[in-house]
């Protein structure tokens, strides 16, 4: 079965604000769906955390390695593509694109094999998984507004990121946390993302170890992004120090990249996130040095229904798992596929087990959110 075309699809009129000083409109393209279509007529889906002008170059610079090759060898194509670009890859735009590519072909040798992913990752460690709804903060009133109706869509657990938090003082940020505890209760999860990756984050390793401290007296999951994605030395700092755990590594790209954050005890959960740091074969590379390091993976997941399949295919086949990133609310999730997710009484997500990734997009509904 060979590879004999690829749709590139941006996604617009949907989109999420990511948190960012300069705030995101619904009809900017920060995603973009990859379906790579076989001589077999067999088609897979991929999701690229990366707009459609950045893909379509990066297709143009790899299709000339891409074109005929297997469709049913996603790890041994993928790594063929990220190491003949390695001049004008090695991260960024081409990896990210890499990524939807390399998932795209899993969904293809899945369905051709007539098993889910997980099965083809390893084999199905459990067949559900809790998702964790996943918001910014707000202002307070707006914010226990957002909880309360996360909370009503059934979610057992809930990430606050990014900004108004750690913008203004500490005492605002404590209110936050402190509205936050108060408004969902005792039992339902919370994690706190300070966003650190945003530009000229101007908070240290003091800032990131008080912070931690004060979100232990309100029973926080852990702390995610607390400094900045390239301060590691700053991490195991603050990972030997915190009270909670803490988390980050959703901006690496190649299996390289994460192996000094776990293999120094950076972290205590490492967040890749398969839409660009290399697809379903890095992930699960990741995956398993993080279990041999007794570092908790977590997928990061800020993207589409088809990001949230990849995600529970890879928890599925991982022997510790215990949560998916799951951004709500989101069309480009809600909205895309023949059938929705559903969340359990439990608070949990089926793992898909239908062939591939084990959804559907429903290009009827796509019509609303491509570019024409």
């Amino acid at each position: 079965m060979k590879i004999k075309h690829v749709e590139i699809i941006p996604l617009v009129g949907g989109t999420v604000d990511g948190g960012w000083p300069q705030g995101h409109e619904k009809k900017e393209n920060l995603h973009t769906l990859l379906e790579v279509h076989t001589d077999e007529g067999i088609t897979g889906v991929g999701s690229v955390f990366t707009s459609g002008a950045l893909v379509e170059g990066s297709i143009g610079l790899l299709w000339p390695i891409l074109r005929n090759e297997s469709a049913l060898e996603p790890e041994r194509v993928t790594e063929k593509l990220r190491q003949s670009s390695f001049w004008q890859g090695r991260g960024g735009s081409v990896e990210h694109t890499i990524s939807g590519l390399d998932i795209a072909l899993w969904d293809i040798f899945g369905k051709a094999c007539g098993q889910p992913v997980s099965r083809l990752l390893g084999g199905n460690y459990r067949d559900r998984i809790k998702p964790y709804g996943s918001i910014l903060f707000d202002e307070p009133d707006a914010l226990r507004w957002k909880l309360e109706q996360v909370v009503s869509t059934g979610f057992k657990a809930i990430k606050m990121g990014w900004r108004p938090f750690g913008r203004q003082d500490r005492k605002y940020d404590e209110l936050l946390v402190k509205t936050a505890r108060e408004t969902v209760g005792p039992n339902i999860e919370l994690m706190v993302d300070a966003g650190g990756s945003e530009q000229f984050w101007p908070h240290g390793l003091n800032w990131a170890r008080e912070t931690a401290k004060m979100l232990a007296n309100y029973d926080i999951t852990w702390f995610e992004e607390a400094l900045p994605p390239d301060d590691i030395e700053g991490f195991i700092e603050l990972t030997k120090q915190s009270p909670v755990p803490i988390a980050t590594g959703e901006v690496l790209t190649r299996r390289q990249s994460f192996l000094p954050w776990i293999e120094r005890r950076a972290v205590d959960i490492i967040q890749p996130d398969c839409t660009k740091n290399g697809g379903l074969s890095e992930s699960r590379k990741i995956a398993w040095c993080a279990f041999d390091h007794n570092v908790l993976m977590v997928p990061h997941g800020w993207n589409t229904a088809i990001g949230v399949a990849a995600d529970l295919q890879l928890a599925a086949a991982q022997p510790v798992a215990r949560y998916v990133e799951y951004l709500t609310p989101c069309d480009y999730i809600e909205n895309l596929t023949t059938e929705p997710f559903e969340i359990d009484a439990e608070g949990f997500l089926k793992i898909p087990q239908k062939p591939g990734l084990g959804v559907e997009l429903d290009h009827d509904k796509l019509k609303r959110y491509r570019v024409t």
